[in-house]
C-alpha cells in the first residue's frame, strides 16, 4: 500500500461517520429552497451537490482544500529550481487536504513514472483518426479506449465489488490515468501540429516538466504547465465537467467512462472552450485598432463600440464569481515576471483591457460581474510560447481539470454517494405553481 493510499484510508475512515450522521439523523433538515428561475435555467446556484476538494466563494474566489491559489502555491513543496510545485504534490492535497512533505511528493513521482504506460492501441487509435478530428474528440477517445484498462471494472464484473473498499480501485484507476494525460495531449499535438513527430517522455523529469519536453517546449513552458494545471484543476462540483464526471460516475462507471463524459462537457463554448474564444476576440480586436497598443481613450471607445453593436467582451463576467479571478490574477503576476512576456504587445493588450474593461462594463450596467475570469489571459501565455493552435488549448484545460474531477471521484466511491437521479417536472407544473393556470 502506498503512503496516499494508506493516508487516504486514514482520512475517509475518520470520514465516512460525518456522512451516515448527517443522512440519517439530519436528512429531513432543509437546507436551501429552489425557484422556478432555477429549475429552467441550469439549476443555478441549486445546493444539491457535495464535495470538499474546492469551493468557490462568489467574492473570495476558489480554496483547494481551504486554501487560496496563493497559499496553495506557497505550501506545496517546489520542483528543483522552479517556483513552482510539483503537480504531483498537489495531487496529494487535492485527495487528503494535507500538504504533502517532499517525501511524499517524491513517492507520487516515482509512482506515475512507473505507471505512465500508454497502451500502443491509443496511438494506433489516434492515428486512424481524421487529423482534421478536433483534439478534444481525440483526447475524449484515447481515455475511453483504455476503459478495457479499468481495475474498477474488472473487480466489478468478477463480483469482488465491495462498497467499502471500492475508492481504491477507483484511486488506482484514477492514477493510471493522471500518469498518461500528459503523454496522450502531447502525442495529440505533435501528431497534429508539428509535423507528425511525436516526442518520447523523459522518465527523469516531474509530472509538469515532462509533459513541456514532450510538447517540444524549453523552459519556463515547464513553469507554465505546473501553474496551469493547477489553476484549470478544479471548480467546484457543479461546474459540468465536474458535474458531468460526477454524474457518469454515480451510475459506477469507472474513471475512464467518467473523464471521457467530462471531458466531452469541457469541450463546449460556454465551458473550457471559452479560452478559445477569448483568444480569438483578442487578436480581431487588436487587429481592428491596427495591429498596435492602443492609447486608454482608444481602447476605451472601442470597447464601447463592443458593447453597443450588441457584442460582449468575452473573458469578464463569471456564473459564480464577483471578483476579478484568482486564476486570472496568477497568471497575470507570471506574465509581468517574465522577461519579454510583459512587454509582449498581446499581452500589453490583455492588460490594458483589464485595466479598462471593468469600469466600462460597469457604466453600461448589464455585466453582474465586469472583471475578468481565468479565461481572459490563459491563451496569451501560451500563443507567447508558440502554442498557437487555439483548438488545442482545451486539452490543456482537460489535463488539468482531471486532477480535481478524479480526486472527486474517488471520494465519491468512498463515501457511498448514490446514483444521482434528479426529479423533473412539466412546464405546466411550474404554471400551475406561479398560479398562472
Amino acid at each position: 500500500m502506498s503512503k496516499l493510499q494508506e493516508k487516504l484510508a486514514q482520512k475517509i475512515d475518520a470520514h465516512r461517520p460525518r456522512i451516515t450522521k448527517l443522512n440519517k439523523e439530519f436528512g429531513n433538515v432543509k437546507f436551501d429552497e429552489v425557484t422556478i428561475s432555477q429549475v429552467i435555467g441550469g439549476m443555478r446556484d441549486i445546493k444539491s451537490l457535495v464535495t470538499d476538494i474546492s469551493y468557490l466563494d462568489p467574492q473570495e474566489g476558489i480554496r483547494f482544500r481551504g486554501k487560496t491559489i496563493p497559499e496553495t502555491f506557497a505550501a506545496l513543496p517546489k520542483v528543483p529550481g522552479s517556483d513552482y510545485p510539483y503537480v504531483e504534490g498537489f495531487w496529494w492535497m487535492l485527495l487528503t487536504g494535507d500538504v504533502p512533505t517532499m517525501d511524499e511528493v517524491k513517492e507520487v513521482v516515482e509512482d506515475w513514472k512507473q505507471r505512465a504506460r500508454v497502451p500502443q492501441y491509443v496511438f494506433d487509435l489516434l492515428r486512424a483518426m481524421p487529423r482534421d478530428s478536433h483534439p478534444m474528440a481525440m483526447f475524449s477517445a484515447a481515455i475511453v479506449a483504455m476503459q478495457r484498462e479499468s481495475i474498477f471494472a474488472k473487480n466489478y464484473a468478477a463480483g469482488k465489488f465491495n462498497k467499502m473498499t471500492c475508492w481504491i480501485d477507483m484511486l488506482e484507476d484514477s492514477n493510471n490515468l493522471m500518469a498518461v494525460l500528459p503523454e496522450i495531449g502531447a502525442y495529440i499535438y505533435r501528431i497534429k501540429y508539428k509535423g507528425d513527430a511525436p516526442i518520447a517522455p523523459d522518465k527523469n523529469l516531474d509530472w509538469g516538466g515532462n509533459f513541456a519536453h514532450m510538447m517540444g517546449q524549453p523552459k519556463p513552458y515547464d513553469d507554465v504547465a505546473r501553474m496551469y494545471f493547477i489553476l484549470h484543476s478544479d471548480h467546484e462540483s457543479g461546474n459540468v465537467s465536474a458535474h458531468t464526471t460526477h454524474l457518469v460516475a454515480s451510475a459506477l462507471s469507472d474513471a475512464y467512462y467518467s473523464l471521457s463524459a467530462g471531458i466531452n462537457g469541457l469541450a463546449g463554448p460556454l465551458h473550457g472552450l471559452a479560452n478559445e474564444e477569448v483568444l480569438r476576440w483578442t487578436q480581431n480586436f487588436m487587429d481592428k485598432l491596427g495591429g498596435k497598443v492602443p492609447t486608454k481613450e482608444e481602447l476605451e471607445k472601442a470597447l464601447w463600440d463592443t458593447l453597443n453593436s450588441g457584442q460582449v467582451i468575452p473573458g469578464y463576467g463569471h456564473a459564480v464569481l464577483r471578483k476579478t479571478d484568482p486564476r486570472y490574477t496568477s497568471q497575470r503576476e507570471f506574465c509581468m515576471k517574465t522577461p519579454g512576456l510583459k512587454d509582449y504587445p498581446l499581452f500589453k493588450l490583455v492588460s490594458m483591457i483589464f485595466e479598462t474593461a471593468p469600469d466600462v462594463l460597469t457604466k453600461h450596467g448589464k455585466a453582474k460581474n465586469p472583471w475578468p475570469n481565468v479565461d481572459a489571459q490563459s491563451g496569451v501565455i501560451q500563443w507567447y510560447y508558440g502554442v498557437t493552435q487555439y483548438e488545442f488549448y482545451t486539452v490543456l484545460f482537460g489535463i488539468g481539470r482531471a486532477l480535481g474531477v478524479l480526486a472527486n471521484i474517488t471520494w465519491d466511491r468512498a463515501l457511498g454517494y448514490a446514483l444521482e437521479r434528479p426529479k423533473s417536472v412539466t412546464t405546466d407544473m411550474l404554471e400551475k405553481a406561479a398560479g398562472l393556470k
